[in-house]
Order: C-alpha cells, then sequence, then structure tokens
C-alpha cells in the first residue's frame, strides 16, 4: 500500500485498541489515544524504510534518504545469507527484513528503551520522530507542498505538546506499565502495531509479504503470505483508494468513539 493508506490503517488500529482497552475496564487517558494513534500512524510508514522512494525516505531529508540506502542494503544482504532453497533470487532489500514480526518487536522495543532510559529528552525524539511521520503520511498533501523545516517544526511542537499534557498525573505517562521506571514504557506498543499493521497492509497486495520471517514454510523461509491471488491489488490503486481508505477512517472514527466511552 501506499504512505497514506498505511498511516491511516495505523492509527485506526490504535483506536480499535483503545476500544478494546475500554471495553476491558481499562480505558486510555485521552492524550494516551490520541499520542497513540500519532504514535501508530507515524511507524505504519517506518517499514518502508527499505525503500529509497518510500514516503519516509523524503521525511527527514539527505539523513532519512541515508538510511534508506543503508537499511536497503542490509535487509538484502539478510536475504541473501537466509533465503531458503524456494526463496527467487532478488536485486533489493525491499520487502524483506523491515516487513517482518521481527523487525517490529525490535523496533517497538528499542523505542521503548530510548523513552524508558533516555529520559525526557529520548521520549521527545521518539515522539518527534513519529510526529514527523503521521505528518508525512496523514498530511500528505499538505506536507508535499511545504518545506521540510515547516514539517519539522509542526513534528518538534507537537512533541513537546503531547509530553507535557502526558506528564500531567493521570494523563497517561505510566498508562498500562504502573511500576516504578516504566513510565513511557506503553510507547512501544502503537510503534509494534503500526509496523504490523503495515505488514498485513502489504500482505494484501499483489507480491505479499514475508511476516513470518526467520518461520520457514515449506522451502521459502521468507514466503510471501497474503490472501488468494485474485483477492490481492496493486499498491495505489482503486481498491485502496477508494474502499481501503474509507474504511479505514470509519473503523478509526467508531474506535474512537468507542474507547472515549459515547457507546456506553
Amino acid at each position: 500500500m501506499m504512505g497514506p493508506a498505511h498511516s491511516l490503517s495505523g492509527a485506526a488500529a490504535w483506536l480499535g485498541v483503545g476500544a478494546g482497552a475500554y471495553a476491558l475496564d481499562h480505558p486510555m487517558p485521552w492524550p494516551v489515544l490520541v499520542t497513540g494513534a500519532l504514535i501508530c500512524a507515524g511507524a505504519a510508514l517506518a517499514p518502508d524504510l527499505d525503500h529509497k522512494a518510500a514516503t519516509i525516505s523524503r521525511a527527514f531529508g539527505p539523513v532519512s534518504r541515508w538510511m534508506c540506502e543503508v537499511i536497503d542494503k542490509l535487509s538484502y544482504a539478510v536475504y541473501k545469507s537466509t533465503r531458503g532453497a524456494g526463496d527467487p533470487r532478488r536485486s533489493g532489500g525491499h520487502r524483506t527484513l523491515t516487513h517482518t514480526w521481527l523487525w517490529a518487536v525490535l523496533f517497538g522495543g528499542g523505542a521503548a528503551a530510548v523513552c524508558v532510559y533516555g529520559g525526557r529528552w529520548g521520549v521527545l525524539a521518539v515522539l518527534f520522530v513519529h510526529m514527523v511521520l503521521a505528518i508525512e503520511g496523514l498530511l500528505w498533501r499538505q506536507a508535499r507542498v511545504s518545506s521540510d523545516v515547516l514539517v519539522w517544526l509542526l513534528g518538534a511542537t507537537s512533541a513537546w505538546m503531547l509530553a507535557d499534557i502526558l506528564d500531567k498525573p493521570g494523563n497517561g505517562s505510566s498508562w498500562l506499565f504502573t511500576e516504578p521506571g516504566q513510565q513511557y514504557l506503553w510507547v512501544g506498543l502503537p510503534i509494534v502495531l503500526g509496523a504490523l499493521v503495515h505488514c498485513i497492509g502489504d500482505a494484501l497486495t499483489v507480491s505479499g509479504c514475508p511476516i513470518l520471517w526467520p518461520i520457514p514454510l515449506g522451502r521459502k523461509r521468507w514466503y510471501p503470505l497474503g490472501p488468494p491471488k485474485a483477492m490481492r491489488f496493486r499498491a495505489g490503486s482503486w481498491v485502496e483508494v477508494k474502499v481501503l481508505t474509507p474504511i479505514f477512517m470509519v473503523c478509526g472514527g467508531v474506535g474512537a468513539a468507542a474507547a472515549l466511552g459515547f457507546f456506553g
């Protein structure tokens, strides 16, 4: 899928988690719901860090373009060294290492560790990165015509404001993980979820997605999971734009309303 659909699906997924948390009598404070949805929307772009033409490659200027090149080469090297007898030869690393459950868990765990051990500046760094990505994904039309600096300033301002709100008593900086020293540990959850939602979205497209790596399936270690080929679509096609995008928007709205208790 393309960047905007990935971000929308990520935000909708976290709002759905919020609805589930409310139903289980562990509701999210509204700052956690909003911040988590934005983090998840941004994290849903992150697996495409292996593609130099993806939305994320433009998000941080030369730095993100360089990172895309590095991750692409790393992913390709991992693919070559671990591919099974049934895995085809390929010339790049797109939709390999960063499109797996293992990457999602490691990425989310690393971000959570930065928040827990990096203190306020660690939290701000993680929020800033994901706010910028959320802007690039959810407000992609506006982001395309504005300067990178304006997007970065909006991301930094949003990160600072959200951290201030979350730090106030009862607003959720310690939501779910309440033991001393676990403040903001929950931030890893929307990041893992966003990456997994990205992989599921890509699995619906023609090429499929090797989500289960390194677990082998038959003779393939990089098995491209997906529905039957007749049910798949091309990225950016009318199915994505006219069908899935509205569904994500409706599901997100329903999830937000349920998470905030509007349904009783």
